[in-house]
């Protein structure tokens, strides 16, 4: 899709350049409305992790929950972890703090109750829901997978959104992770993206930005 890809990459852009002149670095972000598509059916409902080709532009934070093994392997490839023990020892406060400070919650699955007792009320709402690993999981890949994927979410309305990046990244590569988000979209809803949708691009604090898909 050389064509659509262009056209990503001149809205991208115009983003930047309309968005640009805070005194932050801005991530970039990504609208995908729907158009004639019911907001409640299972085609337009999502919770995804998409892996991102070229990465977010900034590393994110990961926190990883285990004991025992996996703790040990975490601590060894110098990932923030938190222990069996000291979770069960955390109030709501410090749930609160883990779950803003935190993009990312890998969890060893036979803590995963615990987690949603402790964690859970925290997280939710942030729509940042624990990702249960097997004891035998790879754990570099999955840090490696994760530090490079970002979150596609809705909750039954006709859009979804997600960062894409950051205003500082080549817009090619910008485009390439758009591209792959928008396949995975399509993919999902089953229907021609051209005709099915309408798709923005922004900056943090910048107008919106329409991309020509079709």
């Amino acid at each position: 899709m050389p064509a659509v890809k262009t056209a990503i990459e001149k809205s991208v852009l115009e983003a930047i350049k309309l968005g640009s002149g805070k005194r932050f670095k801005q991530s970039v972000e990504l609208i995908v409305v729907f158009k004639g598509l019911d907001p409640k059916s299972p085609d337009v409902k999502f919770r995804d992790v998409i892996y991102l080709p070229k990465g977010l532009g900034k590393t994110p934070k990961i926190l990883l929950i285990a004991d025992g093994d996996m703790l040990v392997k975490a601590k060894s490839l110098g990932v923030d972890v938190l222990s069996k023990d000291d979770l069960q020892k955390l109030d709501k406060r410090g749930a609160k703090k883990f779950a803003r400070i935190y993009d990312w919650f890998l969890v060893k699955s036979d803590l995963m109750t615990i987690v949603g007792r402790v964690l859970g009320p925290a997280l939710g709402p942030r729509g940042k829901f624990p990702i249960p690993l097997q004891p035998s999981a790879n754990l570099e890949a999955v840090i490696k997978q994760y530090s490079m994927s970002t979150r596609l979410r809705n909750k039954e309305q006709a859009w979804v959104g997600c960062r894409v990046g950051t205003e500082d990244m080549n817009p090619k590569d910008l485009a390439d992770n758009i591209s792959a988000i928008l396949e995975h979209v399509e993919s999902k809803i089953k229907r021609p993206l051209e005709t099915s949708c309408k798709v923005y691009v922004k900056t943090t604090m910048g107008p919106t930005v329409e991309v020509v898909v079709g």
